[in-house]
């Protein structure tokens, strides 16, 4: 079996016409393909939009993670401006701090999972989310150089800093080994 097209010559216009009918129906088919392509890619990424906006809308309702600003973070964590030389944690409860930025792909996998934490461990713990690209100030003063950047801090002793996208599991260890200490 050929896959092949023959053509057959009779003279010499009749094959630069079989040619060219040839070429005409390729070109044809092509353009048929790519309009199909583009008119499912349009479609796919107009509904997909849609329920994106529908699941932010719904997501920022339910949040359980806190933004966090640093007026906030002065008031409910630790005032760095009057007491620069010592960590002094003034919460009451464990918190953690996710240092991200919305365009971070790896930021963005931690946040469902931080999400889920918040609401497992519930009035336990308290996590909040730090904008890097908003909160320029706040995160210089932590020296985030690379986000996800996570502050573990405990209601006593140093806070420990973890940098990179931790997995479930690895959060409940840090939480229950440093922030619940159990």
């Amino acid at each position: 079996m050929s896959y092949f097209c023959t053509v057959k010559i009779i003279g010499k216009k009749d094959s630069n016409s079989n040619i060219n009918m040839i070429m005409k129906r390729i070109l044809l088919i092509g353009i048929a393909l790519m309009a199909s392509f583009w008119s499912g890619c349009a479609q796919d990424k107009s509904s997909d939009f849609g329920k994106q906006i529908v699941k932010q809308q719904i997501n920022q309702t339910e949040m359980k993670t806190k933004e966090l600003t640093k007026a906030e973070f002065l008031a409910h964590v630790y005032d760095y401006e009057k007491n620069p030389k010592e960590w002094k944690f003034i919460g009451d409860k464990p918190v953690i701090i996710d240092f991200y930025a919305t365009w971070c792909g790896p930021c963005r996998m931690v946040a469902p999972v931080l999400e889920e934490l918040a609401g497992e461990y519930g009035d336990r713990i308290v996590i909040y989310k730090v904008n890097t690209e908003k909160e320029r100030e706040l995160a210089a003063a932590f020296g985030i150089r690379s986000i996800p950047s996570l502050l573990f801090i405990p209601m006593s002793g140093q806070p420990q800093m973890v940098q990179g996208a931790l997995g479930k599991a690895d959060f409940v260890k840090m939480i229950d080994e440093v922030l619940l200490k159990k």
